[in-house]
């Protein structure tokens, strides 16, 4: 491991999110900060670990993870960074405060050790003004995003003297162990994502307000539409707070040529500037361009006039031109309207301002696309986007604005920016000639295996696709890959194929935002209005055949999944001989919260892991216990860490920090596993049965006689007792086969189906996407 032991100088909101984040990566990392004029002298630091720990949403995976955090302050701790490998300066954007730390560091470092600045407006050129030659050599930029734990992208920017080999280094400990997308960038102002995403910012605001939209409808057209956030450009300026605006655009318009465009769009506007004197700077604020107001005991969501400066309620405008654009991005910049005007002009300018930046920003276009991807979470990059409305249309809307049309955007006429040639992905270069777009090394992505390829099998909710060496992917591609009887059912004949053809082994895995939401809701509900319900019956029995033929398979299966995994989606990871899981992995058993109980064999599985626990206590009421609390109470891992241990994951299983890096490692453990492959061995349940049960229902009616259940609470949580401990027949212990727990959790499920309040709650759900109390 080329880092062993880091030091990151500030613990400011960055700087102890960084340390945090090295820390999350089980590296030891020493946090510094200036002394404490009086008490303990390191309460600085100190108390930014304490914020760490009750910050939500959590900087660390684990709270274990704060115990590598080491505290101390600058004046007592400055010389342990001779044991540093990688030191992360953090402090305040003040170049003479800068160059005294690093005056310092020089001094103590030891000659490899890498020191490296967070800033993101002054050049590495400034930076490194009166330092050694052997400095400068180990001296980079690693620009991280706020918050650094959750945004992937790291701007990696090193200087003329920059040692190749320390760069190197760096790049690969913070890709593959930090899990970072790092983008090399060139030494100019804002880099890549903040040059172009404060500038883009600044005009959709100017053009809000010049057509006279308002900010609920610029972010209905300004968002997802767009391939933007849902939050839009004003949810997200409230986000990161109204107050930093200004600040970022000072110190941009402080290193621009007075030529650059970035200075035109600057305009003043005195809302903003009244809103941040009176305190709106956002969410950290009294609210933004959006807040909530108590009227009577509640919060009513508001959103701000542009015109009058007046809160009034929020609505949800539903622009016609997004109706008749469709998915269309060219219908809707092309729209007779002002929402389609307000596309368009936000569109031009921004994307004609990304193509004259290169190559002075960066070297290529697809840096520039992964820098706004994994930034500010644009589904499609700057030059994607241009693909989709049409190189010449874009400049032909510059030339008509009376601008001069980017050289790069001549250079492409008649052309796209991407292409697919013989199933591989190329990009169009400055030179005016294709070249491949080419990954990492250990990079493996499902998208571009499926550019060269046709699927193994096939049908409307899934696909199978042979990613090399005898092992097979299985994809959900079902709407936010909720589970239907069609993913079932490619998964059996899957699960027949695998042996017939001679594959080695399977991954479950998909590139979707999430892993899977579970269970189609609203196919059962739908079933469930007309009474379907030998229908459903069957697809919960169909669903618990086909996860145990994975399960005892004669071959290994490895779950690979990213982002929610729920319900369902939870169960069949569950049912894999092995998981390697993206350190961002949100896992749950979670149907209690529309009424029901798992019914895909989660509760059965769950007992497995509890009771087969070496180190938990001595019979299996503890072990019941916990998987109550656990799915009783709707239990989500907020990382892969503690997904760990709350057993949904195995202490066995791998944790991947990369996301890109996922299916490589999933196909590599199955490939591992394939080696003299056996599949595990039924297990047989030996629960303590009625007693056991009355020991739950009775934990159930103190919590409802403390006002924390409803009766429907009451009713899902008890069913649930019954499947875990066995059932209603016997006495003092039951033995069951797993086929039976099945069959339980089965007639179980389906008598929470039936109940109208069960019903209610799959309604508020699909409504909403929030749990009903009733």
């Amino acid at each position: 491991m080329s880092v062993q032991k880091a030091c990151v100088i500030g613990a400011g909101v960055m700087g102890a999110g960084i340390a945090a984040h090295i820390a999350n990566a089980g590296i030891p990392v020493l946090l510094l900060d200036i002394a404490a004029k009086e008490g303990d002298r390191t309460a600085i630091t100190k108390g930014a670990i304490d914020k760490l720990l009750k910050t939500d949403p959590a900087p660390l995976m684990h709270k274990d993870a704060a115990k590598l955090i080491t505290p101390g302050n600058l004046e007592d701790d400055l010389a342990k960074v001779a044991d540093c490998d990688w030191i992360v300066e953090a402090i305040v954007e003040n170049l003479e405060i800068k160059r005294g730390l690093y005056e310092k560091l020089e001094a103590l470092k030891k000659p490899e050790a890498v020191v490296s600045s967070n800033t993101s407006t002054i050049p590495l050129k400034y930076l490194v003004e009166g330092r050694s030659d052997a400095f400068r050599k180990t001296f980079m930029i690693t620009h991280f995003f706020n918050p650094p734990r959750y945004m992937r992208l790291l701007e990696l920017v090193g200087g003329p003297e920059t040692d190749k080999a320390a760069l190197a280094r760096i790049e690969d400990f913070c890709d593959r162990t930090l899990g970072k997308g790092v983008v090399p960038c060139k030494d100019t102002p804002g880099f890549i994502a903040n040059r172009i995403g404060t500038y883009w910012i600044q005009v959709a605001v100017n053009e809000a307000i010049a057509l006279g939209l308002s900010v609920e409808e610029a972010d209905a057209i300004g968002g997802r539409p767009m391939g933007i956030p849902k939050t839009g450009v004003f949810g997200l300026i409230d986000l990161v707070g109204l107050d930093l605006m200004p600040l970022i655009a000072k110190s941009m318009k402080s290193v621009l040529p007075p030529t650059d465009d970035f200075i035109r769009t600057n305009i003043q506007h005195p809302l903003l500037d009244k809103m941040i004197a009176d305190g709106y700077t956002g969410r950290k604020g009294k609210g933004g361009f959006y807040r909530l107001n108590a009227v009577g005991k509640k919060k009513v969501k508001e959103a701000i006039d542009l015109k009058t400066g007046e809160y009034r309620a929020a609505q949800k405008p539903k622009p016609e031109a997004l109706d008749r654009a469709g998915r269309s991005l060219k219908a809707l910049v092309t729209d007779a309207s002002p929402h389609g005007e307000f596309a368009k002009r936000v569109l031009v300018q921004t994307l004609g301002y990304t193509a004259s930046l290169v190559p002075e920003i960066a070297d290529s276009v697809v840096a520039v696309d992964e820098a706004m991807r994994l930034g500010y979470n644009w589904s499609f990059g700057p030059f994607e986007l241009i693909d989709q409305v049409g190189v010449d249309w874009l400049a032909a809307e510059i030339a008509a604005s009376g601008k001069p049309v980017p050289a790069l955007l001549e250079t492409a006429k008649g052309k796209s920016f991407y292409r697919q040639d013989g199933g591989k992905l190329e990009f169009l270069g400055t030179d005016g000639a294709y070249h491949p777009v080419v990954r990492r090394p250990g990079v493996l992505l499902l998208a571009d295996v499926k550019r060269g390829a046709e699927p193994v099998l096939k049908n409307a909710s899934a696909s199978v696709w042979d990613i090399g060496d005898g092992v097979l992917c299985f994809e959900f591609t079902s709407k936010m890959n909720s589970l239907d009887s069609e993913i079932m059912a490619l998964l059996a004949k899957t699960v027949q194929t695998i042996p017939a053809k001679g594959y080695k082994g399977l991954v479950v895995y998909n590139e979707g935002t999430n892993f899977s939401v579970g269970a189609n809701l609203g196919l059962a509900l739908f079933a469930a209005n007309i009474a379907l319900w030998p229908a459903i019956e069957e697809i919960v029995e169909g669903g618990q055949k086909t996860y145990k033929a994975l399960k005892y398979a004669p071959f290994p299966v490895v779950g690979a999944p990213s982002g929610m995994a729920l319900g369902g989606g939870c169960e069949i990871l569950l049912h894999c001989d092995a998981v390697q899981a993206h350190a961002e992995t949100y896992m749950g058993l979670v149907e209690v919260g529309v009424g029901i109980i798992p019914g895909w064999g989660g509760c059965k599985e769950m007992l497995q892991r509890w009771l087969g626990l070496k180190r938990r206590p001595g019979g299996p009421m503890p072990a019941i216990g916990k998987v109550f609390e656990t799915i009783s109470t709707a239990q989500v891992s907020k990382s892969a860490a503690l997904a760990k241990e709350l057993l949904y994951l195995r202490a066995e299983d791998g944790i991947t920090m990369n996301r890109d890096r996922l299916l490589a490692d999933a196909k590599a453990k199955v490939l591992a596993l394939a080696e003299g492959y056996q599949p595990p061995a039924e297990f047989e349940f030996r629960l303590p049965g009625p007693t056991a049960k009355l020991a739950l229902d009775m934990a159930v009616d103190g919590a409802a006689g403390a006002g924390k259940a409803t009766p429907h609470d009451i009713t899902v949580s008890k069913t649930l007792a019954e499947v875990l401990t066995g059932g209603p027949n016997g006495d003092v212990t039951v033995v069951l086969k797993e086929d039976d727990i099945l069959a339980l959790e089965r007639s179980n499920f389906m008598r929470l189906a039936k109940n109208p309040k069960s019903l209610a709650r799959m309604e508020h759900m699909l409504e909403t996407g929030k749990p009903l109390r009733n």
